[in-house]
């Protein structure tokens, strides 16, 4: 079983940066793995932001922060980062790092892929 903690979510005015982490523990990854962010805005469904490949380090992104997030991983370290810069009111969202282990498929976007979840880390950006 994966565990997943999320950590550096914060307020930040618009237009500012702020980095999450997630620390990985349980296992170790297989390496087909995928690593993702989520986020889930008040009233709105969970959406895919961005997922990397734990052994090769691709990535894939939603369009929506593309040139603006940044996904990155450090095995050594067991954890995955999301670097945000140039933020906007509508990143504002609970933010939940994610563990695809089983799927097979490759950076999936699709929240039932993922088995692992965190508890997720609250965002607020402000106008």
């Amino acid at each position: 079983q994966v565990q997943l903690v999320e950590s550096g979510g914060g307020l930040v005015q618009a237009g500012g940066s702020l980095r999450l982490s997630c620390a990985t523990s349980g296992r170790t990854f297989p390496s087909w793995t995928t690593l993702a962010w989520f986020r889930q805005a008040p009233g709105k469904e969970r959406e895919f932001v961005a997922g990397i490949k734990w052994r090769d380090g691709r990535t894939n992104y939603a369009n929506d922060v593309k040139g603006r997030f940044t996904i990155s991983k450090d095995n050594a370290k067991n954890t995955v980062d999301l670097q945000m810069n140039s933020l906007k009111t509508e990143d504002t969202a609970v933010y939940y790092c994610a563990a695809d282990v089983d799927s097979g498929v490759l950076l999936s976007v699709a929240i039932r892929a993922y088995n692992s979840w965190g508890q997720g880390t609250q965002v607020t950006v402000s106008s």
